[in-house]
Protein backbone atom coordinates (compact mmCIF):
# COMPACT_ATOMS: atom_id res chain seq x y z
CA UNK A 1 0.00 0.00 0.00
CA UNK A 2 1.45 3.21 -1.31
CA UNK A 3 1.28 6.12 1.08
CA UNK A 4 -0.50 9.19 0.33
CA UNK A 5 2.53 11.19 -0.08
CA UNK A 6 3.70 8.62 -2.44
CA UNK A 7 0.83 9.03 -4.55
CA UNK A 8 1.21 12.33 -4.69
CA UNK A 9 4.28 12.09 -6.14
CA UNK A 10 3.01 9.51 -8.97
CA UNK A 11 -0.15 12.09 -9.76
CA UNK A 12 2.69 14.89 -10.14
CA UNK A 13 4.94 12.39 -12.37
CA UNK A 14 1.80 11.39 -14.08
CA UNK A 15 0.75 15.33 -14.76
CA UNK A 16 4.25 16.01 -15.79
CA UNK A 17 4.57 13.77 -18.06
CA UNK A 18 1.19 13.94 -19.89
CA UNK A 19 2.19 18.08 -20.06
CA UNK A 20 5.20 17.58 -21.52
CA UNK A 21 3.34 15.43 -23.90
CA UNK A 22 0.80 17.91 -24.73
CA UNK A 23 3.44 20.90 -25.07
CA UNK A 24 5.58 18.09 -27.46
CA UNK A 25 2.32 18.33 -29.75
CA UNK A 26 1.77 21.55 -29.49
CA UNK A 27 5.45 23.16 -30.41
CA UNK A 28 6.80 22.47 -33.46
CA UNK A 29 10.36 22.11 -33.86
CA UNK A 30 12.36 25.27 -34.90
CA UNK A 31 13.28 25.90 -38.21
CA UNK A 32 15.80 23.68 -38.67
CA UNK A 33 17.16 24.55 -42.32
CA UNK A 34 17.00 28.38 -41.49
CA UNK A 35 19.27 28.08 -38.73
CA UNK A 36 21.78 26.65 -40.48
CA UNK A 37 21.70 29.24 -43.13
CA UNK A 38 22.20 32.08 -40.64
CA UNK A 39 24.78 29.93 -38.86
CA UNK A 40 27.03 29.92 -41.25
CA UNK A 41 26.37 32.98 -42.69
CA UNK A 42 27.92 34.06 -39.03
CA UNK A 43 31.11 33.45 -40.62
CA UNK A 44 30.63 36.61 -42.87
CA UNK A 45 30.83 39.04 -40.18
CA UNK A 46 33.75 37.50 -38.23
CA UNK A 47 36.33 37.69 -41.43
CA UNK A 48 39.84 39.32 -41.59
CA UNK A 49 40.96 40.32 -44.62
CA UNK A 50 39.90 41.25 -48.28
CA UNK A 51 36.14 40.77 -47.93
CA UNK A 52 35.16 38.73 -51.87
CA UNK A 53 32.67 40.40 -54.15
CA UNK A 54 29.88 37.81 -53.12
CA UNK A 55 30.00 39.21 -49.28
CA UNK A 56 26.55 38.88 -47.85
CA UNK A 57 27.05 40.50 -44.91
CA UNK A 58 27.79 43.97 -46.08
CA UNK A 59 28.09 45.55 -42.76
CA UNK A 60 31.26 44.68 -43.10
CA UNK A 61 34.16 45.47 -45.12
CA UNK A 62 37.72 45.12 -45.99
CA UNK A 63 40.03 45.26 -42.47
CA UNK A 64 43.88 44.16 -41.25
CA UNK A 65 45.16 44.08 -44.78
CA UNK A 66 48.62 44.53 -43.62
CA UNK A 67 48.49 41.97 -41.12
CA UNK A 68 52.02 39.96 -40.86
CA UNK A 69 53.93 43.00 -42.52
CA UNK A 70 56.11 42.98 -39.03
CA UNK A 71 57.39 40.13 -39.50
CA UNK A 72 57.36 40.26 -43.64
CA UNK A 73 54.90 37.45 -44.22
CA UNK A 74 51.24 38.19 -45.60
CA UNK A 75 49.03 36.69 -42.50
CA UNK A 76 45.49 38.98 -44.45
CA UNK A 77 42.77 36.85 -43.81
CA UNK A 78 41.31 34.06 -41.71
CA UNK A 79 38.79 35.20 -38.96
CA UNK A 80 38.22 36.76 -35.79
CA UNK A 81 37.39 34.64 -32.88
CA UNK A 82 34.07 36.83 -31.30
CA UNK A 83 33.57 40.34 -30.06
CA UNK A 84 36.57 41.79 -30.87
CA UNK A 85 39.25 42.27 -33.46
CA UNK A 86 42.31 39.66 -32.62
CA UNK A 87 43.26 36.65 -34.81
CA UNK A 88 43.51 33.82 -32.18
CA UNK A 89 44.88 31.05 -34.08
CA UNK A 90 44.40 28.25 -31.25
CA UNK A 91 40.47 28.11 -31.27
CA UNK A 92 40.45 29.46 -34.97
CA UNK A 93 42.19 26.00 -35.90
CA UNK A 94 38.85 24.15 -33.36
CA UNK A 95 36.45 26.09 -35.28
CA UNK A 96 38.13 25.07 -38.75
CA UNK A 97 38.11 21.52 -37.82
CA UNK A 98 34.76 21.50 -36.42
CA UNK A 99 33.16 22.77 -39.27
CA UNK A 100 35.00 20.49 -41.38
CA UNK A 101 33.59 17.46 -39.15
CA UNK A 102 30.38 19.04 -39.91
CA UNK A 103 30.78 19.14 -43.13
CA UNK A 104 31.96 15.45 -43.64
CA UNK A 105 29.34 14.07 -41.24
CA UNK A 106 26.18 16.36 -42.83
CA UNK A 107 27.06 17.56 -46.72
CA UNK A 108 24.37 15.14 -47.88
CA UNK A 109 21.46 17.03 -45.21
CA UNK A 110 23.25 20.65 -46.19
CA UNK A 111 21.40 21.10 -49.61
CA UNK A 112 22.42 24.97 -51.31
CA UNK A 113 24.24 25.79 -47.68
CA UNK A 114 27.10 23.64 -48.06
CA UNK A 115 28.60 25.50 -50.84
CA UNK A 116 28.64 28.24 -48.11
CA UNK A 117 29.88 26.00 -44.93
CA UNK A 118 33.15 25.22 -47.89
CA UNK A 119 33.39 28.73 -48.68
CA UNK A 120 33.51 29.32 -44.65
CA UNK A 121 35.75 26.04 -44.26
CA UNK A 122 38.54 27.50 -46.77
CA UNK A 123 38.51 30.79 -45.95
CA UNK A 124 40.40 29.65 -42.75
CA UNK A 125 42.21 27.32 -44.51
CA UNK A 126 43.69 29.13 -46.88
CA UNK A 127 44.85 31.63 -43.77
CA UNK A 128 46.44 28.71 -41.94
CA UNK A 129 48.65 27.49 -45.43
CA UNK A 130 49.87 31.17 -45.27
CA UNK A 131 50.27 30.79 -41.28
CA UNK A 132 52.24 27.68 -41.99
CA UNK A 133 54.03 28.49 -45.07
CA UNK A 134 57.72 28.68 -43.29
CA UNK A 135 59.00 25.40 -42.11
CA UNK A 136 59.13 24.81 -38.37
CA UNK A 137 57.37 28.02 -37.69
CA UNK A 138 53.41 28.41 -36.63
CA UNK A 139 52.00 31.86 -36.59
CA UNK A 140 49.61 32.11 -33.66
CA UNK A 141 48.26 35.02 -32.98
CA UNK A 142 48.22 38.34 -34.90
CA UNK A 143 47.09 41.49 -33.28
CA UNK A 144 47.86 42.74 -29.50
CA UNK A 145 45.19 41.74 -27.51
CA UNK A 146 45.68 43.55 -24.60
CA UNK A 147 45.14 46.64 -26.79
CA UNK A 148 42.57 45.36 -28.45
CA UNK A 149 40.44 45.02 -25.70
CA UNK A 150 41.36 48.56 -24.54
CA UNK A 151 39.15 49.67 -27.73
CA UNK A 152 35.63 49.82 -28.89
CA UNK A 153 36.36 50.44 -32.58
CA UNK A 154 35.46 49.03 -35.83
CA UNK A 155 37.43 46.01 -37.35
CA UNK A 156 37.87 48.56 -40.66
CA UNK A 157 39.12 51.22 -38.59
CA UNK A 158 41.73 49.18 -36.21
CA UNK A 159 44.49 51.33 -35.10
CA UNK A 160 46.65 48.90 -32.25
CA UNK A 161 49.04 46.97 -32.85
CA UNK A 162 48.58 44.23 -35.28
CA UNK A 163 52.03 42.27 -33.97
CA UNK A 164 52.20 38.56 -35.34
CA UNK A 165 53.54 36.00 -32.82
CA UNK A 166 54.86 32.73 -33.95
CA UNK A 167 55.84 29.64 -32.37
CA UNK A 168 59.22 27.71 -33.48
CA UNK A 169 61.72 25.13 -32.56
CA UNK A 170 63.41 27.28 -30.07
CA UNK A 171 60.09 28.44 -28.73
CA UNK A 172 57.48 25.64 -29.45
CA UNK A 173 53.63 25.51 -29.55
CA UNK A 174 52.55 22.29 -29.97
CA UNK A 175 48.77 22.74 -28.60
CA UNK A 176 48.29 25.31 -31.49
CA UNK A 177 50.63 23.68 -34.12
CA UNK A 178 48.70 20.26 -34.07
CA UNK A 179 45.42 21.66 -33.69
CA UNK A 180 46.31 23.48 -37.00
CA UNK A 181 47.22 20.33 -38.17
CA UNK A 182 43.75 18.59 -37.17
CA UNK A 183 42.20 21.54 -39.43
CA UNK A 184 44.08 21.29 -42.62
CA UNK A 185 43.56 17.37 -42.66
CA UNK A 186 40.03 17.07 -41.78
CA UNK A 187 39.41 20.18 -44.30
CA UNK A 188 41.52 17.83 -46.75
CA UNK A 189 38.78 14.81 -46.86
CA UNK A 190 36.26 17.66 -47.15
CA UNK A 191 37.60 18.75 -50.43
CA UNK A 192 39.10 15.64 -51.92
CA UNK A 193 35.41 14.78 -53.82
CA UNK A 194 35.06 18.33 -55.24
CA UNK A 195 39.15 19.63 -55.31
CA UNK A 196 41.80 16.94 -55.06
CA UNK A 197 44.81 19.18 -56.01
CA UNK A 198 43.72 21.59 -52.85
CA UNK A 199 42.81 18.63 -50.69
CA UNK A 200 46.27 17.35 -51.48
CA UNK A 201 47.75 20.06 -50.28
CA UNK A 202 46.10 20.38 -46.83
CA UNK A 203 46.95 16.97 -46.26
CA UNK A 204 50.47 17.39 -47.20
CA UNK A 205 50.95 20.61 -44.88
CA UNK A 206 48.80 18.84 -42.54
CA UNK A 207 51.65 16.10 -41.76
CA UNK A 208 54.36 18.82 -42.01
CA UNK A 209 52.59 20.64 -39.06
CA UNK A 210 51.62 17.86 -37.02
CA UNK A 211 55.73 16.65 -37.02
CA UNK A 212 56.83 20.22 -36.36
CA UNK A 213 54.26 19.92 -33.63
CA UNK A 214 55.18 16.48 -31.69
CA UNK A 215 59.39 17.15 -32.57
CA UNK A 216 59.10 20.25 -31.02
CA UNK A 217 56.87 19.48 -27.97
CA UNK A 218 56.26 22.46 -25.68
CA UNK A 219 52.82 24.62 -24.54
CA UNK A 220 52.89 28.00 -26.19
CA UNK A 221 51.84 29.50 -23.06
CA UNK A 222 55.45 28.82 -21.98
CA UNK A 223 56.47 30.75 -25.80
CA UNK A 224 54.32 33.15 -26.13
CA UNK A 225 51.97 32.85 -22.77
CA UNK A 226 52.00 36.88 -22.35
CA UNK A 227 50.15 37.84 -25.70
CA UNK A 228 47.75 34.41 -25.77
CA UNK A 229 46.95 34.43 -21.80
CA UNK A 230 44.89 35.18 -20.19
CA UNK A 231 42.52 34.69 -23.09
CA UNK A 232 43.10 31.59 -24.83
CA UNK A 233 46.16 30.10 -22.72
CA UNK A 234 46.11 26.14 -22.70
CA UNK A 235 45.09 25.21 -19.43
CA UNK A 236 44.85 21.17 -20.63
CA UNK A 237 48.43 20.65 -21.84
CA UNK A 238 48.68 19.39 -25.30
CA UNK A 239 48.67 15.65 -25.37
CA UNK A 240 45.52 15.74 -26.50
CA UNK A 241 45.94 18.23 -29.54
CA UNK A 242 48.64 15.49 -30.53
CA UNK A 243 46.56 12.66 -30.12
CA UNK A 244 43.98 14.91 -32.03
CA UNK A 245 45.54 15.93 -34.95
CA UNK A 246 47.10 12.06 -35.17
CA UNK A 247 43.71 10.44 -35.14
CA UNK A 248 42.35 13.27 -38.44
CA UNK A 249 45.42 12.10 -40.19
CA UNK A 250 45.15 8.54 -39.83
CA UNK A 251 40.99 9.45 -41.35
CA UNK A 252 42.85 11.43 -44.06
CA UNK A 253 45.47 9.04 -44.89
CA UNK A 254 44.32 5.97 -43.46
CA UNK A 255 48.31 5.23 -43.14
CA UNK A 256 49.06 2.68 -40.10
CA UNK A 257 51.56 4.99 -38.78
CA UNK A 258 48.73 7.36 -37.09
CA UNK A 259 47.19 4.00 -35.82
CA UNK A 260 50.22 3.18 -34.47
CA UNK A 261 51.02 6.76 -32.71
CA UNK A 262 47.25 6.98 -31.97
CA UNK A 263 47.14 3.75 -29.97
CA UNK A 264 50.85 4.07 -28.49
CA UNK A 265 50.14 7.56 -27.07
CA UNK A 266 46.74 6.95 -25.95
CA UNK A 267 48.66 5.24 -23.53
CA UNK A 268 51.13 7.33 -22.61
CA UNK A 269 48.79 10.07 -22.23
CA UNK A 270 46.70 8.04 -19.80
CA UNK A 271 46.18 10.16 -17.09
CA UNK A 272 45.79 13.33 -19.36
CA UNK A 273 42.79 11.17 -21.07
CA UNK A 274 41.04 9.86 -17.98
CA UNK A 275 41.14 13.41 -16.48
CA UNK A 276 38.75 14.97 -19.45
CA UNK A 277 37.00 12.30 -20.59
CA UNK A 278 33.81 14.22 -20.60
CA UNK A 279 35.65 17.35 -22.07
CA UNK A 280 35.85 18.83 -25.32
CA UNK A 281 36.17 22.42 -26.95
CA UNK A 282 38.78 24.71 -28.07
CA UNK A 283 41.20 23.61 -25.30
CA UNK A 284 40.08 20.30 -24.76
CA UNK A 285 40.03 17.22 -27.14
CA UNK A 286 39.47 14.37 -24.77
CA UNK A 287 35.56 13.39 -25.89
CA UNK A 288 36.33 14.23 -29.65
CA UNK A 289 39.58 12.12 -29.55
CA UNK A 290 37.54 8.65 -28.62
CA UNK A 291 34.21 9.73 -30.40
CA UNK A 292 36.68 10.08 -33.84
CA UNK A 293 38.54 7.11 -33.30
CA UNK A 294 35.26 4.57 -32.59
CA UNK A 295 34.71 4.89 -36.13
CA UNK A 296 37.58 3.56 -36.32
CA UNK A 297 36.88 0.68 -33.94
CA UNK A 298 33.06 -0.24 -33.64
CA UNK A 299 34.00 -3.01 -36.07
CA UNK A 300 37.29 -4.36 -35.03
CA UNK A 301 36.50 -5.11 -31.33
CA UNK A 302 40.04 -6.08 -30.58
CA UNK A 303 40.86 -2.77 -30.99
CA UNK A 304 38.69 -1.34 -28.90
CA UNK A 305 40.25 -0.35 -25.53
CA UNK A 306 40.14 1.77 -24.60
CA UNK A 307 38.47 3.80 -27.31
CA UNK A 308 34.80 2.67 -26.72
CA UNK A 309 34.98 2.52 -22.95
CA UNK A 310 36.14 6.33 -23.02
CA UNK A 311 33.63 7.27 -25.54
CA UNK A 312 31.13 5.52 -23.33
CA UNK A 313 31.97 6.68 -20.30
CA UNK A 314 31.51 10.65 -21.98
CA UNK A 315 28.34 9.76 -22.79
CA UNK A 316 27.92 8.73 -19.20
CA UNK A 317 29.32 11.50 -17.64
CA UNK A 318 26.72 14.06 -19.88
CA UNK A 319 23.19 12.60 -20.27
CA UNK A 320 21.34 13.85 -17.08
CA UNK A 321 19.57 10.44 -16.82
CA UNK A 322 22.64 8.54 -16.19
CA UNK A 323 23.52 7.57 -12.76
CA UNK A 324 27.19 8.83 -13.37
CA UNK A 325 26.33 12.45 -15.12
CA UNK A 326 28.66 14.90 -13.99
CA UNK A 327 27.28 17.84 -15.61
CA UNK A 328 25.29 21.05 -14.67
CA UNK A 329 21.78 21.85 -15.90
CA UNK A 330 19.96 25.14 -15.64
CA UNK A 331 16.03 24.33 -14.52
CA UNK A 332 14.89 25.00 -18.18
CA UNK A 333 17.36 21.54 -19.70
CA UNK A 334 20.51 23.53 -20.67
CA UNK A 335 24.11 22.12 -20.32
CA UNK A 336 25.94 24.75 -18.05
CA UNK A 337 29.67 25.18 -16.95
CA UNK A 338 30.16 27.63 -15.21
CA UNK A 339 32.74 30.19 -17.08
CA UNK A 340 32.83 32.50 -19.84
CA UNK A 341 30.52 31.67 -23.01
CA UNK A 342 28.72 28.70 -21.49
CA UNK A 343 26.69 28.29 -25.19
CA UNK A 344 30.13 26.33 -26.40
CA UNK A 345 29.60 23.47 -24.37
CA UNK A 346 26.06 22.36 -25.58
CA UNK A 347 26.86 22.84 -28.74
CA UNK A 348 30.27 21.05 -28.65
CA UNK A 349 29.28 18.16 -26.86
CA UNK A 350 26.28 17.62 -28.52
CA UNK A 351 27.67 17.70 -31.60
CA UNK A 352 29.79 14.72 -29.79
CA UNK A 353 26.74 13.07 -28.98
CA UNK A 354 24.80 12.80 -31.98
CA UNK A 355 28.08 11.39 -34.07
CA UNK A 356 28.82 9.07 -31.97
CA UNK A 357 24.98 7.76 -31.93
CA UNK A 358 25.08 7.51 -35.62
CA UNK A 359 28.67 5.82 -35.39
CA UNK A 360 26.75 3.08 -33.00
CA UNK A 361 23.48 2.15 -34.92
CA UNK A 362 22.01 -0.27 -32.71
CA UNK A 363 24.84 -0.61 -30.02
CA UNK A 364 23.31 -0.15 -26.47
CA UNK A 365 25.59 1.55 -24.15
CA UNK A 366 25.12 0.70 -20.09
CA UNK A 367 25.88 3.55 -17.72
CA UNK A 368 24.96 2.09 -14.23
CA UNK A 369 21.47 0.49 -14.56
CA UNK A 370 20.62 2.49 -17.51
CA UNK A 371 20.75 1.46 -21.24
CA UNK A 372 21.59 4.07 -23.57
CA UNK A 373 20.47 4.13 -27.17
CA UNK A 374 21.20 5.51 -30.17
CA UNK A 375 17.63 8.10 -30.09
CA UNK A 376 18.50 8.78 -26.57
CA UNK A 377 21.74 10.56 -27.53
CA UNK A 378 19.89 11.85 -30.57
CA UNK A 379 16.75 13.16 -28.89
CA UNK A 380 19.26 14.98 -25.81
CA UNK A 381 21.35 16.68 -28.92
CA UNK A 382 17.85 18.01 -30.26
CA UNK A 383 16.81 19.38 -26.92
CA UNK A 384 19.92 21.76 -26.41
CA UNK A 385 19.87 22.74 -30.15
CA UNK A 386 16.09 23.42 -29.45
CA UNK A 387 17.12 25.34 -25.94
CA UNK A 388 19.31 27.55 -28.60
CA UNK A 389 16.79 28.64 -31.20
CA UNK A 390 14.04 29.47 -28.43
CA UNK A 391 12.25 26.25 -26.49
CA UNK A 392 13.41 27.51 -23.44
CA UNK A 393 12.13 29.49 -20.44
CA UNK A 394 12.73 32.78 -21.37
CA UNK A 395 11.11 32.14 -24.75
CA UNK A 396 14.18 33.68 -26.95
CA UNK A 397 16.26 32.45 -29.76
CA UNK A 398 19.93 33.00 -28.33
CA UNK A 399 20.51 33.10 -32.58
CA UNK A 400 20.48 36.45 -33.47
CA UNK A 401 17.91 37.10 -36.77
CA UNK A 402 16.26 33.82 -35.83
CA UNK A 403 12.62 33.87 -34.35
CA UNK A 404 10.88 36.58 -33.47
CA UNK A 405 12.86 37.17 -29.78
CA UNK A 406 16.84 37.42 -29.75
CA UNK A 407 19.52 39.26 -28.17
CA UNK A 408 19.70 42.92 -29.78
CA UNK A 409 22.96 44.27 -27.72
CA UNK A 410 26.10 41.50 -28.43
CA UNK A 411 29.24 42.40 -27.12
CA UNK A 412 30.49 42.49 -30.73
CA UNK A 413 32.29 45.57 -31.79
CA UNK A 414 31.73 45.53 -35.41
CA UNK A 415 27.64 44.41 -34.86
CA UNK A 416 27.47 47.50 -32.26
CA UNK A 417 29.15 50.51 -34.00
CA UNK A 418 27.76 52.03 -37.26
CA UNK A 419 28.90 50.42 -40.32
CA UNK A 420 31.24 52.20 -42.73
CA UNK A 421 27.82 52.91 -44.73
CA UNK A 422 26.14 54.97 -42.29
CA UNK A 423 29.16 56.37 -40.44
CA UNK A 424 32.23 56.88 -42.92
CA UNK A 425 34.35 58.84 -40.77
CA UNK A 426 36.93 57.33 -38.73
CA UNK A 427 35.42 55.73 -35.02
CA UNK A 428 38.62 55.97 -32.83
CA UNK A 429 39.85 53.88 -29.83
CA UNK A 430 37.74 55.60 -27.34
CA UNK A 431 35.17 57.26 -29.27
CA UNK A 432 33.18 53.85 -29.58
CA UNK A 433 32.91 53.91 -25.63
CA UNK A 434 29.82 55.56 -26.29
CA UNK A 435 28.26 52.95 -28.28
CA UNK A 436 29.41 50.24 -25.84
CA UNK A 437 27.73 51.60 -22.70
CA UNK A 438 24.54 52.91 -25.04
CA UNK A 439 20.95 50.67 -24.09
CA UNK A 440 20.25 50.69 -27.86
CA UNK A 441 19.99 47.38 -29.80
CA UNK A 442 23.11 47.27 -32.45
CA UNK A 443 22.93 49.43 -35.37
CA UNK A 444 24.26 45.41 -37.42
CA UNK A 445 22.63 42.57 -37.16
CA UNK A 446 25.06 40.08 -36.91
CA UNK A 447 22.61 37.28 -38.32
CA UNK A 448 23.67 33.52 -36.92
CA UNK A 449 25.47 34.67 -34.22
CA UNK A 450 25.18 32.54 -31.33
CA UNK A 451 25.58 34.30 -27.71
CA UNK A 452 27.25 33.27 -24.27
CA UNK A 453 23.77 32.43 -23.38
CA UNK A 454 21.53 32.18 -20.29
CA UNK A 455 22.69 31.89 -16.26
CA UNK A 456 22.82 28.77 -14.27
CA UNK A 457 19.23 30.21 -13.97
CA UNK A 458 17.80 30.37 -17.64
CA UNK A 459 17.89 34.05 -17.10
CA UNK A 460 19.71 35.85 -20.06
CA UNK A 461 20.34 39.45 -19.52
CA UNK A 462 20.29 41.60 -23.32
CA UNK A 463 23.58 43.68 -21.82
CA UNK A 464 26.47 44.19 -24.16
CA UNK A 465 28.74 45.13 -21.31
CA UNK A 466 28.29 41.78 -19.98
CA UNK A 467 30.13 39.39 -22.57
CA UNK A 468 30.09 36.11 -20.49
CA UNK A 469 26.19 36.05 -21.77
CA UNK A 470 26.26 38.51 -24.48
CA UNK A 471 29.00 37.53 -27.42
CA UNK A 472 29.45 35.07 -29.58
CA UNK A 473 32.16 33.56 -30.60
CA UNK A 474 33.14 31.43 -33.89
CA UNK A 475 33.82 28.03 -31.61
CA UNK A 476 30.11 28.33 -30.55
CA UNK A 477 28.60 27.99 -33.66
CA UNK A 478 30.87 25.34 -35.80
CA UNK A 479 29.85 22.44 -34.13
CA UNK A 480 25.85 24.31 -34.51
CA UNK A 481 26.69 24.06 -38.17
CA UNK A 482 26.09 19.99 -38.05
CA UNK A 483 23.84 19.76 -35.67
CA UNK A 484 21.78 21.74 -37.41
CA UNK A 485 22.22 20.08 -40.66
CA UNK A 486 21.17 16.80 -39.24
CA UNK A 487 18.37 17.74 -38.09
CA UNK A 488 17.20 19.86 -40.97
CA UNK A 489 16.78 16.08 -42.65
CA UNK A 490 15.59 14.88 -40.01
CA UNK A 491 13.03 17.47 -38.58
Amino acid sequence: MKSPCQMLRIIAAIFVFLTATVVAIKVPNPNYADALTKSILFFEGQRSGKLPPNQLMTWRKDSALHDGADKGVDLVGGYYDAGDNVKFHFPMAFTTTMLAWSVEQFRNSMGPDLKHAMEAIKWSTDYFLKATNIPNVVYAQVGNAEGDHNCWERPEDMDTPRTAFAVTTQAPGSEVSAEIAAALAATSIVFKPTDPAYSKSLVNRAIQVFEFADKYRGSYNDSIGPWVCPFYCNYNGYNDELLWAAAWLLKATRKPMYWNYVKQNIINFKSDMESGLSEFGWDAKHAGINVLISKFVLDKPSNANPFLPYADTFVCSVLPESPTNTVIYTPGGLMYKSGICNMQNPTALSFLLLTYARYMKSRVIRCGNIDVTQKMLIRFARSQVNYILGRNPMNMSYMVGFGTKFPQRIHHRGASLPSIDQHPENIGCKEGTQYFLSESPNPNLHIGAVVGGPDIKDYFADYRPNSGQSEPATYVNAPLVGLLAYFKAHP
